[in-house]
């Protein structure tokens, strides 16, 4: 079945500069009506009972990090963090690769989105998205911020996403790891995609150029969600994949900003996005509520989620993954920001999930403790299915988000601590993770202790209580929380077995310090003397 469009909003900036010559079948910037139908026509995707889009990614339900590269050349040297995370390529390898997937791709249906990153005009991004599924232009959509009909004439594409998830690489002839790759040329200002239809790979492969771009104009950019009160005051919350960035922003009482990437200038912050990218398993309107709503909504797309027999999303369902996501506009969130901007942040907020029940439910950080958190980036994983590993795992991601990190951690902490002295910004680290034991033995906290100690915080009312220094971390806890329980204020006198929470703080506290051992060469005294103790 055949389906034309015309009139169609088209860049007057063709596909030439990508070697891509045979464009009649191109479909420019449709809207999502039709890229619903085209992802349907071409059995990319199916609809749930309430009209949303369902997407199976086949074998990669998440990123392939160990997949991904910048290209080595003369205009990044001596600015890439090079490590495991951030591999080099060579030039030639781009090159052969890029003329291969021209090759693939030149005479296809392909699916063109122009769009913007960066909700402030004067640091957005022009980005374009060329892939082969309707799906991944939907994504992008829903994603990133939509120019009208008009900016889409001139729209020229500052940095492009050619992505061809059925194409391949041969490792033994392109120089890869796998058949499937991630190449960012910041030189050329393409990112090539290969062998993949996880569309996380579009929206982290832009978020990554961001961070290299920005840093350089004095911007420090941030894996953080944000939101304001009705006062105008903007708090913005760091915190690795299952902390709670989105749930927490997500509140109903508050102006959502964004939900994952923002920058901060010296106008204040802003989203890079126009939409939002959650977390789905074991999702419940009683929980999560807005996001939950989202998930009814046409429009959005429901990656990887199992759907029962009448097409119903049935979020507990993990066979596939338990990376189960959503992907919806910003604006179907009730309370979201249309601007997508809001002032220099008053409240600071570093969201950890303590598997092992360690830490407080909220603490106050000095300065020197704020760098120490950000740039250790903590978290811990729930033990996986692998018989034998019972204990949870420690992960440890620089400025909380090292993988999309090109720049080394120490210009990310040093651009945030300049920001947060010169607008004497509150800094708080708060654990949404176990509390009362570790995982197997505890409990999760209560999103609504957690909300009701962030919303006392970001208030002010913490500003004058009493405070308890914890003895590992050296962390400040308040004594009294109006409307939480005392007792889980010090995570201590929630274990039943007092021996045992000691032998476990002194476990996490080695972590971190084996962990920041490969940062203390550039880490003054104060850094260092503020991280935990023996």
């Amino acid at each position: 079945m055949s389906i034309t469009y015309n009139n169609q909003p088209k860049s007057t900036f063709g596909l030439q500069y990508l070697g891509l010559n045979k464009t009649d079948s191109t479909l420019w910037n449709l809207n999502p009506s039709q890229l619903y139908e085209q992802a349907i026509l071409n059995k990319e995707a199916v609809l749930t009972d309430k009209m949303a889009l369902r997407v199976l990614t086949g074998k990669y339900t998440g990123r392939s990090p160990e997949d991904r590269f910048i290209v080595d050349e003369p205009s990044t040297n001596g600015k890439i963090d090079w490590n495991e995370i951030n591999q080099p390529v060579s030039p030639e390898v781009f090159i052969n690769l890029h003329s291969k997937m021209v090759n693939y791709l030149d005479g296809k249906k392909l699916y063109v989105k122009d769009l913007y990153c960066g909700a402030d005009p004067n640091y957005q991004l022009n980005v374009r998205v060329v892939s082969e599924v309707a799906y991944h232009a939907l994504f992008s959509h829903n994603m990133f911020i939509n120019p009208t009909d008009e900016e889409l004439k001139n729209h020229k594409p500052g940095f492009t996403v050619l992505a061809a998830p059925n194409f391949k690489a041969d490792p033994e002839k392109d120089g890869t790891r796998t058949s499937t790759f991630i190449l960012c040329n910041l030189e050329k200002n393409i990112i090539l995609i290969g062998g993949t239809l996880y569309s996380g790979e579009v929206k982290k492969g832009i978020f990554s150029v961001m961070n290299y771009l920005l840093p350089q104009k004095n911007i420090m950019p941030m894996h953080c969600s944000a939101n304001m009160d009705q006062n105008r005051k903007t708090a913005i919350y760091f915190g690795l994949s299952g902390t709670g960035k989105t749930t927490i922003s997500a509140d109903s009482d508050k102006i959502l900003i964004g939900d994952d990437e923002h920058g901060w200038s010296e106008n204040g912050i802003f989203n890079f996005e126009g939409g939002c990218y959650a977390k789905t398993i074991h999702l419940s309107p009683e929980n999560e509520a807005e996001i939950y709503q989202t998930t009814q909504m046409p429009g959005t797309i429901l990656e990887n989620v199992v759907l029962d027999k009448n097409r119903q999303p049935d979020f507990d369902d993990d066979s596939l993954t338990q990376n189960t996501r959503c992907a919806y506009p910003i604006s179907y969130i009730p309370n979201a920001s249309e601007k997508g901007i809001g002032g220099h942040p008053e409240n600071i907020i570093f969201l950890t999930a303590d598997a092992f029940g360690v830490l407080p439910p909220i603490s106050k950080l000095t300065p020197d403790q704020a760098m120490y958190h950000f740039i250790s980036g903590y978290t811990a994983k729930i033990a996986g299915t692998e018989r034998g590993v019972n204990e949870p795992q420690a992960t440890f991601s620089a400025c909380f988000g090292s993988p999309f990190m090109p720049l080394h951690p120490t210009v990310y902490a040093e651009l945030l601590a300049e920001k947060i002295r010169k607008h004497n910004s509150r800094v708080w680290l708060v654990n949404t993770g176990w509390t009362g034991g570790m995982h197997g033995i505890g409990k999760r906290m209560d999103l609504p202790h957690t909300r009701r100690m962030l919303s006392e915080a970001i208030d002010g009312n913490l500003d004058e209580v009493s405070y308890y220094t914890e003895p590992v971390f050296g962390l400040r806890i308040p004594e009294n929380i109006e409307g939480v329980p005392k007792k889980i204020l010090r995570p201590r006198n929630t274990w039943q077995d007092k021996e045992a929470y000691d032998r476990k703080a002194a476990q996490l506290a080695k972590m971190f310090q084996q962990n920041f051992e490969r940062f203390s060469k550039k880490a003054s005294k104060e850094l260092l003397a503020a991280g935990p103790v023996d």
